[in-house]
């Protein structure tokens, strides 16, 4: 499992984090994913898969994501985690 801080990795790093997250729970590769990628539609995850991806990225960032934030992309995901993560 890849884990790690924010703080110490800058947002290229953060995005680079967030698709590598993203890829390993369907086993895509993470060269493959996109920010305009739509999770349910083009990269077929349920809510499951959703779920334990904010998880995830919630121990990687140490972040708190609230359950109202839209998140749809692979682009809200990165944006947020930027947002969020302790700089």
């Amino acid at each position: 499992m890849y884990l790690s801080t924010a703080a110490a990795h800058p947002a290229a790093s953060i995005e680079q984090q967030v698709f590598r997250i993203i890829s390993k729970r369907k086993a895509i590769r993470a060269s493959r994913v996109r920010k305009t990628a739509s999770l349910a539609r083009d990269l077929r995850f349920d809510t499951v898969d959703v779920v334990d991806i904010i998880l995830e990225l919630e121990r990687s960032f140490h972040i708190v994501i609230p359950d109202e934030v839209p998140l749809y992309t692979v682009g809200d995901f990165v944006r947020f985690v930027r947002e969020h993560a302790a700089a």
